[in-house]
């Protein structure tokens, strides 16, 4: 017989605002962060590859794309959070906790859309790090990746996050009449202290200098 958890459910996600060094996340609010999502998601800058596996997009009609960012502003499950770059003020993308089930100590990052301006820089990466921390600040136990297994810029951006794949779920979903079959990661609770160190290294000023990373974040995570 295995030895009892003495588990408490963790609690749910509340919509308060996380900062970092680079950027602050923020509940999706489309009053403020409508413009500038439409510039950095349909603009002439934006990334041609960003709506490739996403279950939506792009918008050829601003109002369907409104109607989508209201949407997503008024659900709970996933709780969407606008990415906003601390040195202009410039809400450049959006991600969210999802998958939210607080008596398993299970949640997962998804929805993630990142404009051009976040790509290549840290602020994609103190995004994912923000809400990681905030997922096990929260008492889960589980942490979790999803995405198209044909998806391999997802696959890497899990890896290097620190994620461990656990396999793929053949004939999982059909996005925009497309068969997905689902590969599946996950960082658990015991593995985030050393998990988060290599992010806290790899985000540090000693680390993030003039002209780009001094070491990766694989390392970083090594010498934890």
């Amino acid at each position: 017989m295995s030895a009892s958890l003495n588990w408490h459910p963790a609690k749910r996600p509340q919509p308060t605002a996380l900062v970092g060094r680079f950027v602050r996340l923020e509940k999706l609010d489309p009053r403020r962060d409508r413009e500038d999502l439409w510039q950095v998601f349909q603009g002439p800058e934006a990334d041609p590859k960003l709506w490739d596996y996403l279950a939506y997009g792009p918008f050829a009609e601003r109002e369907d794309f409104d109607h989508w960012l209201d949407s997503n502003a008024a659900s709970s499950d996933p709780l969407f959070y606008s990415v906003i770059d601390l040195a202009n003020g410039q809400t450049q993308g959006i991600l969210s906790l999802m998958s939210i089930v607080p008596e398993q100590g299970r949640i997962e990052i998804g929805h993630i859309a990142f404009g051009a301006a976040m790509q290549r820089t840290p602020k994609g990466t103190e995004a994912v790090y923000l809400l990681g921390k905030r997922a096990f600040e929260l008492g889960n136990r589980r942490l979790e990746w999803k995405c198209n297994n044909d998806n391999a810029r997802s696959k890497r951006a899990a890896l290097r996050f620190g994620f461990t794949f656990e396999g793929v779920l053949r004939k999982h979903m059909v996005i925009k009449d497309r068969n997905r079959d689902t590969a599946w990661f996950s960082i658990t609770d015991d593995e985030w202290p050393t998990i988060a160190a290599g992010f806290e290294r790899w985000l540090s000023a000693d680390n993030q200098r003039p002209g780009g990373q001094r070491i990766t974040l694989e390392a970083c995570r090594t010498s934890a």
